[in-house]
């Protein structure tokens, strides 16, 4: 079943789009990407895949229906750049504890270091994320925002940026899909270049 569909959004004039027409699809059981192209291509793609920006063109559809309110509620950016990313310089602890408060859950010290040690991220409790390796960050990230009460998918923005490899963040979207919260992964035509063709043992899907 298809749970997020967007078809040819854009933003901006028609022959010169900030963002030219972008289309994904996530269903429930099955994470995917999907390319935006231009610098600020995956950041406005974001926003619209989870309901912070209404597109110039094209359709947004959650389980079908046209509901930017059901939309803000249901997905969660992570990640994204200048809207949902930490400060580089911001030490992780302080990054859980930020998001713990936004998802409304008891965010003392201890809290936010139980959460840590239960993803095996305690070593790095001091150390500013900025440090924290690519596949760790986007690991925490997505586990974060898995636990806002209502979200039913993730938007997740640029993995690429920070490096490492692909099968490593892939590993981490098909988790939290497997596990009953969708992945959506947008990114630049890195992440296109760095994700093999789609078979049936690949259940992570390009869908640009």
């Amino acid at each position: 079943m298809t749970l997020l569909e967007i078809t040819d959004a854009r933003v901006g004039e028609e022959r010169v789009p900030a963002l030219a027409p972008f289309s994904a699809r996530l269903g429930e059981h099955a994470a995917a990407v999907a390319v935006a192209e231009g610098d600020r291509g995956p950041m406005l793609a974001s926003l619209i895949a989870a309901g912070r920006l209404v597109p110039d063109g094209g359709t947004v559809l959650l389980d079908g229906s046209a509901d930017p309110a059901a939309l803000r509620r249901a997905v969660a950016l992570v990640d994204t750049p200048v809207v949902a990313e930490p400060a580089p310089s911001l030490p992780v602890r302080s990054v859980v504890r930020e998001e713990l408060r936004f998802a409304g859950r008891p965010s003392r010290r201890r809290d936010a270091d139980a959460l840590l040690t239960a993803l095996d991220l305690d070593r790095w409790t001091r150390a500013p994320i900025l440090d924290l390796p690519p596949t760790d960050r986007i690991r925490l990230l997505l586990e974060l925002a898995a636990l806002r009460d209502g979200v039913r998918a993730l938007v997740l923005t640029s993995p690429e940026r920070h490096g490492g490899h692909a099968r490593e963040w892939r590993r981490v979207a098909e988790d939290l899909t497997a596990r009953g919260l969708p992945v959506l992964v947008i990114g630049g035509a890195a992440v296109r270049e760095s994700i093999p063709s789609a078979s049936e043992n690949d259940p992570i899907r390009d869908l640009a």
